[in-house]
């Protein structure tokens, strides 16, 4: 018998993306921040902050380059799995990321070679427009993304053309696709995740760092910039996340009502789930915690107002109607799976929000580094900044089901017609061994440059008329030592003692 090769294609695509999204997150977030801290040296003329750019820049390069590999990899399964689905979205998809290739890889691509091999080659300045181009050659990257999948989520400015199996979507307004009001709230909401794991990853190593009493004040720089950072990106997310929330509610009803685990349309108020654990066969929530009327006063600003649930026919997209052998359970996602992505990314929102503004306040006071156990908080909530991440990909692409293109194009329609289970199943197990072996290099990898460190870099002059304007700001008498960033010396000259200096 043979496996289903819809189910098959669905778990391999999980596979692959969601392997995949670990990493471009991860680059944009890192770019931004590398922007910030090279801008200080810029600023400053500080050597700590050279070193502390050089250090973060080598990082990123190897996390970009991870992007690159597992996301030219995901590609080739458009054309093995899901043929009808590529044929379909063609003309859109196309048009779309030939714009990302232009405005966004080349971008990259351009200045990445810069970023990384131009810093004894180029004067600061050029070095720094190389970084800003690079951050926003990757912001592109991100947006061109966004919109393709957002014009999956609602289509907008397309028609429909042809019959039959020769039916697809062609590009009727160009710009009303690329501004469409849901992808401009769905890039907003991915750009802050990108951006707050990029700060909780530097925080990440900057907390093992002084852990293990090594390149503090290297550390401390970078924890100190990454934090702020974080903590203001995390309170606008929340306020990201209820546009997007409110947007939902309008477009794909369907969806919100399965993250809230909402069955029945209710006469008053609709409650808000704290947690708990839906039931598609008993068509309620077991074992939550319900907040009364909360979910209609986050939707309709009116807690007595009820929100659209899976009962109700509105949650087929419209100009669809009940097909005559399906019920309207047909039209639901999956609804636990898609609750319960929805509610861990939420969770870990908050949690991020509380987290960060705590370590504000201590470093407020002045004893954030003398706080171990925050410390070492930080140096694993990196693995929720990517939970959260994932989570919400997942909850978007799962909450959209049973839609591949939304009211357009379901997902059992989409597969390759001539690709078996057994001959998915195959090429699933080697995309799984890859990405593991990549991903163990990844790890390996960065685990070396981390246990390396920053490098020390020397304050040697130059040849009169061949020094840069921040050698001549910075030079110093004596060149640090390897572990430059200790206690003794910063740039070559005596810090004081502070009262967080002790970890």
């Amino acid at each position: 018998m043979d496996a289903d090769p819809i189910l098959l294609s669905r778990l391999q695509f999980a596979l692959t993306i969601g392997f995949h999204y670990l990493f471009p997150p991860l680059s944009i977030g890192l770019a931004a921040l590398m922007v910030l801290i090279e801008g200080r040296y810029l600023t400053t003329g500080d050597r700590t902050f050279e070193v502390m750019a050089r250090f973060w820049t080598k990082v990123f390069a190897l996390t970009f380059a991870m992007g690159v590999a597992t996301g030219v990899v995901m590609a080739f399964q458009f054309g093995t799995n899901w043929a009808a689905f590529s044929r379909f979205v063609g003309d859109v998809f196309g048009a779309v990321l030939a714009a990302e290739g232009i405005f966004a890889f080349f971008l990259e691509a351009g200045f990445l070679a810069v970023v990384v091999f131009g810093w004894d080659r180029v004067s600061p300045r050029v070095h720094f427009f190389a970084t800003i181009m690079l951050f926003i050659g990757t912001v592109f990257s991100a947006f061109w993304i966004v919109v393709a999948n957002s014009w999956q989520q609602v289509p907008v400015g397309h028609q429909l053309v042809g019959v039959g199996t020769n039916l697809h979507a062609e590009i009727v307004n160009f710009w009303s696709i690329v501004l469409s009001p849901t992808a401009l709230l769905r890039f907003c909401h991915v750009i802050l995740g990108a951006f707050i794991l990029g700060g909780f990853f530097m925080m990440s190593v900057s907390a093992y760092y002084l852990l293990k009493q090594r390149h503090k004040e290297f550390a401390r720089r970078s924890f100190k910039i990454a934090l702020p950072f974080t903590a203001v990106l995390s309170l606008l997310q929340l306020v990201s996340g209820h546009s997007q929330a409110v947007g939902i509610a309008r477009t794909q009803p369907a969806k919100l009502a399965a993250f809230e685990g909402h069955f029945r349309t209710s006469e008053t108020g609709t409650p808000l789930y704290v947690f708990g654990f839906p039931d598609e066969e008993q068509e309620r929530v077991v074992g939550g915690i319900a907040v009364p009327g909360l979910l209609s006063l986050l939707v309709h600003g009116d807690a007595g107002k009820p929100v659209t649930a899976l009962d109700d026919p509105k949650i087929i997209p419209s100009p669809h109607t009940l097909e005559s052998d399906k019920t309207i359970r047909d039209y639901w996602p999956p609804v636990n799976l898609s609750f319960q992505m929805y509610h861990l990314m939420v969770a870990l929102g908050l949690f991020f929000i509380v987290l960060t503004l705590a370590a504000m306040f201590l470093s407020w006071r002045g004893i954030l580094f003398q706080r171990r156990w925050i410390l070492w908080i930080f140096v694993f909530a990196v693995i929720g900044a990517m939970a959260a991440n994932q989570a919400g990909w997942a909850a978007a692409e799962i909450g959209r089901q049973p839609w591949a293109v939304y009211g357009l194009l379901k997902t059992a329609d989409s597969v390759s017609k001539g690709v078996s289970g057994h001959e998915v199943a195959g090429s699933m197990v080697l995309f799984g061994l890859l990405y593991f072996s990549l991903f163990l290099v990844w790890l390996f990898v960065l685990d070396s440059k981390i246990r390396h460190g920053p490098e020390h870099v020397e304050l040697v002059p130059k040849e009169p008329g061949d020094e840069r304007w921040s050698d001549v700001a910075t030079r110093r008498a004596d060149a640090a030592s390897p572990d430059s960033f200790t206690d003794a010396h910063v740039n070559g000259s005596r810090t004081e003692p502070r009262e967080d200096d002790n970890v």
